[in-house]
């Protein structure tokens, strides 16, 4: 299939979500399926660059909290046609526990994130939004976690991403366990700043940080 026509029903998608449109955004994700579109690259090019399309328009002050929910609505409405049909690897990548920090309720991203985990292979705990730095570190602990991986969509509670390393740094899980973090106002600069260890710009690009994160662990380990 030619990329034009693939980026064709990516565009509808897309356009379907940022117009709030629940049932076009069905239809879409349905024709794509129909036409041999492989899911996991309609949701990362179809319904997350919708999604971050609504949010850039947040940023600018062109949509607000309703449109931008009616827009999350679109996009899981797209999602539970796409999501059945991914097909999820066998092998188990690691365990990972994932949650926007403490002061942020905007957990959208963060549950793209958590889905193409899954597909990839990891076992994912998913502790919400709004969570404290301590309990990431504790849910660490008690689930034998490879990664904790950390969302924000606010500058405001970006300070809280370097509570969680620096509480891992204090306890003995540090080794064993590695931070990722992502969100709108996250640079790489940021990540390495609070010691993080991986940054990831989008959905699918986090799912291929993780896998390189325990690869070298595992390498470091034999």
């Amino acid at each position: 299939m030619a990329d034009k026509e693939q980026a064709e029903y990516f565009k509808e998608l897309s356009d379907a979500v940022l117009d709030m449109d629940e049932e076009r955004t069905v239809t879409a994700a349905q024709d794509a399926l129909d036409n041999s579109i492989d899911p996991y690259e309609a949701i990362q090019n179809g319904l997350s660059d919708g999604m971050a399309r609504a949010g850039q328009l947040f940023e600018d002050e062109e949509y607000f909290i309703p449109e931008l929910l009616m827009c999350s609505d679109a996009m899981y409405a797209g999602l539970d046609v796409l999501k059945p049909h991914l097909k999820a690897t066998g092998e188990s990548r690691g365990t990972v526990v994932i949650g926007v920090i403490e002061g942020d309720t905007h957990d959208i991203g963060k549950n793209m994130v958590r889905i193409m985990f899954e597909t990839g292979g990891f076992h994912v705990i998913d502790l919400g939004r709004d969570v404290p730095p301590q309990r990431f570190v504790d849910t660490a602990r008690e689930s034998k976690a490879d990664i904790i991986a950390l969302s924000t969509l606010m500058t405001t509670t970006m300070d809280g991403m370097g509570t969680v390393v620096k509480l891992l740094n204090e306890s003995d899980l540090r080794a064993g366990v590695k931070v990722m973090v992502g969100g709108g106002p996250i640079s790489p600069g940021f990540a390495k700043r609070i010691g993080a260890d991986g940054y990831a710009v989008n959905a699918a690009e986090a799912v291929k940080v993780a896998r390189e994160l325990v690869a070298r662990d595992a390498v470091g380990a034999a």
